[in-house]
């Protein structure tokens, strides 16, 4: 059965730490709307409080969550113990995005002194910490980063960048606002 915690204590900041791989799920407010469910890694995910956590969105084709948080701010993460005694984590909560532009994004940017490409930071008010068993992941040895994103990355000038997230930042899948285009010309 689940636990409810009031706050990301030290052992579950562990636990986040310790995990290569996150979820991202979001949804647009209309029923007919995409639901998204993302995977992430390269160690961006980082605990800002105890009930807040900051992840820096590298970025790719799509652009769903920064989407659907400008449109409601609804969020769960979810962390899976691939090694080690079965456990999951869910982080349910309000999003905000934070592009270049903002005022926090340096700030918090730096948190990932070495996270290739951050297209935006998702910063997470954690409403609610819950976990659950966890009997039924498998278990999974880490073998290391792809280096995919920072091939891909280091291929492109900084303009490339912006005109690649101009072409496919711009709209959801559901035609929502993503990133503001204008303030990256």
């Amino acid at each position: 059965m689940g636990k409810d915690y009031q706050e990301i204590d030290d052992r579950i900041r562990r636990f986040v730490e310790h995990q290569k791989v996150f979820f991202v799920a979001t949804a647009p407010r209309e029923d007919d709307g995409h639901i998204n469910l993302s995977p992430k890694g390269l160690d961006s995910l980082r605990v800002t409080g105890p009930r807040q956590l900051v992840y820096a969105d590298t970025g790719g084709s799509g652009i769903e969550t920064v989407a659907h948080l400008k449109q409601n701010g609804r969020i769960v993460i979810m962390l899976c113990a691939f090694d080690g005694p079965p456990k999951i984590f869910r982080f349910y909560g309000r999003g905000r995005v934070l592009e270049p532009h903002d005022d926090d994004f340096d700030t918090e940017a730096a948190r990932f002194p070495n996270m290739p490409t951050i297209r935006n930071l998702i910063v997470v008010e954690v409403a609610r910490i819950r976990d659950s068993c966890g009997y039924g992941v498998p278990n999974y040895r880490f073998e290391g980063e792809r280096d995919s994103l920072v091939n891909w990355a280091n291929a492109k000038s900084e303009q490339e960048l912006v005109d690649y997230r101009i072409d496919n930042n711009e709209t959801s899948l559901d035609g929502l606002p993503g990133l503001d285009i204008d303030k990256l010309r």
